[in-house]
């Protein structure tokens, strides 16, 4: 084998910092351009849109990935048929294109005939970490939004007895309708405040937020100890109880009090 290239530096002309590079490191940024020293790789097929989430005010704010709470309602884990006392709550995902926003109407999965709501505070991270502190939680937080968690229940069942992933349960497509985000700099922290959820004009779900086990600092905390949190994450933080099926032609809509309202019909 013949010697290793050398390795090389560049200065970029715009920020005057040095970059070093050694090309057996060099994956894909492969060409010298102007700006900095490198670009990325022609991609050899079209790459998706990103996914984002519109902002009261305008502006849109880009989605990475989406985590999701289960069971941080004490009412909800019960009528779950769980005990809240004994099982705390857990994190699972969903991916970042299950986003729906502008109140658009969603299809009726396949391979499911129960397909239930979960309304839901979202958190939008503006700021990285891991082992984030609970008192400094909500400083990583953007903004926040109201979210549906639709679920297809009865596969949701199976996945639980035969002990598998929910992926086919909680993660497919157009399953996170959600409003636009309010910046937190603009409203107080919803900690506490009403939660609704409505089919058709009836009250399903009706609660407040101070009832999660998990409050918003906690949820974020604990997650950052599994996950590195980026700007771009989105959290799904629990459902209260009253969840149920919903049909097609169903209109469903979700509010919490402060934050804004999410709706979308099954189509």
């Amino acid at each position: 084998m013949g010697a290793l290239p050398a390795c090389w530096s560049s200065t970029s002309s715009c920020s005057k910092r040095k970059f070093s590079f050694c090309p057996m490191t060099v994956l894909v940024m492969v060409r010298p351009t102007i700006e900095m020293g490198f670009e990325m790789a022609e991609f050899v097929i079209t790459p998706s849109p990103q996914v984002s989430v519109p902002v009261v005010g305008g502006g849109a704010f880009p989605v990475r990935r989406i985590y999701c709470v289960g069971r941080n309602y004490a009412e909800h884990a019960r009528e779950m048929g769980h005990d809240p006392d004994a099982e705390p709550p857990f994190f699972f995902s969903k991916p970042a294109d299950a986003i729906v926003t502008g109140g658009a109407p969603i299809p009726y999965p396949t391979e499911t005939s129960n397909l239930h709501y979960e309304i839901e505070l979202v958190a939008a991270i503006g700021t990285g970490g891991k082992g984030i502190s609970v008192e400094s939680a909500l400083d990583h937080v953007w903004g926040y939004a109201v979210g549906i968690d639709f679920t297809r229940r009865d596969l949701q069942a199976w996945a639980k007895k035969a002990a598998k992933p929910w992926e086919v349960a909680k993660g497919f497509d157009h399953s996170a309708p959600i409003s636009a985000l309010v910046a937190a700099s603009a409203l107080t922290p919803p900690l506490k405040g009403a939660i609704k959820l409505e089919v058709n004009g009836e009250t399903r779900q009706s609660a407040d937020i101070s009832d999660m086990i998990w409050d918003l600092p906690h949820v974020v905390a604990e997650l950052s100890r599994y996950f590195e949190l980026f700007p771009g994450d989105l959290i799904f933080t629990g459902t209260p109880a009253g969840v149920g099926a919903v049909v097609k032609g169903d209109r469903v809509t979700g509010s919490i009090a402060g934050v804004g309202s999410v709706e979308t019909t099954i189509a």
